[in-house]
């Protein structure tokens, strides 16, 4: 009989082992990648295109070419279109980002083929109908203006631009009088040039019949050569701002600064000092701003790796009387870590919290079929999640100290609060 007073033993696991893809290369650069494993009869197909903020030549573009192509296309209304799909059980998602567009598609394994020609039809000939183009702008408008008056939605917004510069993809964002110049040929255009290159990944349960049903669809997307252009951040000259706002009762922060990419010798490091400035609950800004000051009900610090630029973000929401000790105690938080090398004991306790994290999220062919993607659009190695997983375990507290000093510095930190 199990003795249930005594704890079993702790076993450490460095194992990071992902499901294999099968990948059929289309035209050009185009792939499709096959990632089968689970239980349940369910496929997940997700098109990922060169499509986001980074491409776009005047604000909004990506965001409404993205969201509208499944409201009508050269056969089918946006009526009929959302008929087929929810007769069959199955879900489209899309998300437009900063450096890419995904169209993704779930439903069961027996049905999703049935609608495979009109995914296509939807990346491809899209015809984003003036009558569906207006009711999205209104319906953007009016979101955008009711997020204005939130204070943690402008101190997002200013973060960026004061760390990207307002004319950098990263930093600029969409304003009230950019969605009223966004036009129908503006998006048809946007379409031809960035929906033709891909890289699919098909999760699940695949059937064979679905697999070479699916190669076959997506040949007919011929890739285009796109101008990749060089673009400069314009970083503000002024790193600290408060923007006082009327009738708000608390102070949105954000502090951060530019970070080292995915592919850097560093990064394990760093994101490990991530972790134990603010990347989970046990995190000393949560132990300090929240359980022992009482300014927050949370805080949250992380590091946004992207195509192009990589930044750390440190964000909170306080009350206005206690904006000023908040930031200090955030940059007191920062310099510790480049001034005292942490204990073994909290060492091992972020180690573990981190590693075991990574490993429990890949319970499911979908969140390995992630980890694919980001291997794929970053150029990432094969193995890069495992060696990730190797480096993070031999982490030294002279390694995280050294890293601390180098990456965590006070240089071109950016700290903007609204409220």
């Amino acid at each position: 009989m199990v003795n249930r007073k005594i704890a079993p033993s702790f076993v450490k696991s460095t194992q990071f082992e992902l499901l294999d893809a099968e990948v059929f290369q289309l035209s050009g650069n185009n792939k499709i990648h096959f990632i089968s494993g689970g239980d349940q009869e369910v496929v997940k197909i997700e098109l990922v295109f060169p499509a986001g903020r980074w491409f776009e030549s005047s604000s909004g573009i990506s965001h409404f070419a993205a969201t509208l192509l499944p409201k009508g296309t050269q056969s089918k209304t946006s009526s009929e279109i959302t008929s087929l799909l929810d007769y069959y059980g199955l879900h489209l998602e899309i998300n437009p980002g900063f450096d890419f567009t995904s169209v993704t598609l779930y439903g069961l394994s027996k049905y999703i083929d049935r609608v495979l020609d009109v995914l296509l039809e939807i990346i491809s000939s899209p015809t984003y109908p003036e009558n569906e183009l207006q009711q999205a702008k209104d319906i953007f408008r009016q979101g955008l203006k009711i997020n204005l008056e939130k204070t943690n939605f402008l101190a997002s917004r200013q973060f960026r631009k004061t760390l990207f510069g307002p004319l950098y993809p990263y930093g600029k964002d969409i304003e009230l009088e950019d969605i009223d110049a966004v036009d129908q040929p503006q998006l048809l255009n946007f379409n031809k040039q960035h929906f033709k290159n891909f890289l699919a990944f098909v999760s699940g349960k695949p059937t064979e019949q679905l697999k070479s049903q699916l190669v076959d669809k997506l040949r007919q997307l011929h890739p285009n050569s796109i101008k990749q252009e060089t673009l400069t951040r314009n970083q503000s000259l002024t790193t600290d701002s408060f923007e006082p706002k009327n009738n708000s009762v608390q102070t949105s922060i954000r502090t951060g600064k530019m970070m080292i990419a995915r592919d850097h010798s560093d990064y394990p490091a760093v994101l490990l000092l991530n972790h134990i400035l603010g990347g989970f609950f046990g995190s000393r800004l949560m132990k300090n701003i929240r359980e022992e000051k009482g300014l927050t009900y949370g805080i949250h610090s992380s590091i946004h790796a992207l195509k192009h630029d990589s930044y750390l973000a440190i964000g909170a929401d306080v009350n206005k009387e206690n904006r000023e000790v908040t930031i200090d105690e955030i940059k007191k938080e920062i310099a510790l870590l480049r001034m005292e090398p942490i204990s073994e004991n909290e060492l091992e306790t972020v180690r573990n919290h981190f590693i075991g994290s990574l490993q429990s999220d890949m319970s499911t062919p979908f969140a390995h079929a992630d980890k694919h993607k980001v291997i794929s659009l970053f150029n990432l190695q094969k193995d890069y999640y495992q060696q990730l997983i190797h480096s993070l375990s031999t982490l030294t507290k002279l390694n995280l100290l050294n890293t601390a000093q180098k990456h965590f510095s006070d240089e071109n930190l950016v700290t903007v609060s609204v409220g």
